[in-house]
């Protein structure tokens, strides 16, 4: 099984292109806090994503530097033949879905889109009947 899933804020802006097909690919690098050590230090792992198609747009549109987001997606190496001649790896998260972790108040990055806008800010009242079970 492979399976990834991890919280954390984005380094910088997402860097979106197009393949000649017209299909969006987001790249991204997710900044995720360790647990401070025994020391009180700080770390934070950067973890390289990828994402395709329709989340792809979600991203590069609803999203931003120091955003805090939620992804879930796979583990995936490959290689390439660099411009100099030499072999490079590259391992990354291929993003399936993600949700936002921050509200649309926190301030510096865009609002999110208008189907989660008031998902946090608790003035919706939500009665029996939308409810599925």
């Amino acid at each position: 099984m492979n399976h990834w899933v991890g919280i954390g804020r984005l380094t910088r802006d997402p860097e979106v292109r197009y393949t000649q097909s017209g299909k969006a690919c987001a790249r991204f690098t997710l900044a995720i806090d360790r647990r401070k050590s025994s020391d009180g230090n700080q770390q934070a792992d950067f973890i390289p994503c990828v994402a395709w198609e329709k989340t792809a747009e979600v991203i590069s549109q609803y999203t931003g530097k120091g955003r805090k987001i939620a992804v879930e997606g796979r583990i995936q190496t490959r290689s390439y033949d660099a411009q100099d001649g030499s072999k490079r790896y590259v391992t990354e998260v291929v993003v399936q879905s993600m949700e936002f972790c921050d509200s649309k108040s926190s301030g510096t990055s865009p609002a999110a889109p208008p189907e989660q806008q008031d998902m946090f800010d608790g003035s919706r009242a939500v009665s029996d009947s939308d409810i599925p079970f």
